[in-house]
């Protein structure tokens, strides 16, 4: 743990599912923006670096990226899911998957980008609905696969 580093002294969101090496979590900044399935895959070490990890970390790294890409998708149907890890604010670890819509504020545009449109509220507030049995439907299956 770095006393220094937020994601280490804080969940860094609502946590969804927490395993023994990474954590899912719904992005704080996804409670009221116009982004409602902003999720954060965390690893629970303070690492800044993906190269910081043996292989076989790497390997479960993505498999769980990837599976939350994959329920994502399944239930919320997306237009395009962005996935990032970019750590130049927060040196510790972690994957931004995002489940992006074609008529969501910033869309085409990265959600750090500028505002394209009115954010359309029922539309929001439609995904927001479904999280509850996504993110039941992530828990289980990263519990079956990484516990």
């Amino acid at each position: 743990m770095k006393q220094d580093c937020v994601l280490c002294r804080e969940d860094g969101g609502r946590i969804v599912w927490q395993g023994r090496q990474w954590r899912l979590v719904h992005a704080d900044e996804a409670a009221n923006a116009p982004f409602p399935a902003f999720y954060r895959l965390i690893w629970n070490r303070h690492v800044a670096e993906w190269s910081d990890l043996s292989v076989s970390e790497r390997q479960q790294g993505m498999e769980a990226v990837t599976l939350v890409e994959q329920l994502l998708r399944e239930h919320l149907r997306p237009t395009k899911i962005n996935l990032a890890t970019l750590g130049n604010v927060v040196p510790h670890l972690h994957w931004h998957v995002i489940a992006r819509f074609d008529w969501d504020s910033h869309f085409p545009g990265p959600v750090w980008g500028g505002v394209q449109r009115p954010s359309p509220g029922a539309r929001v507030a439609a995904v927001r609905a479904q999280l509850s049995a996504l993110e039941q439907a992530l828990a289980a299956r990263l519990q079956q696969q990484f516990a």
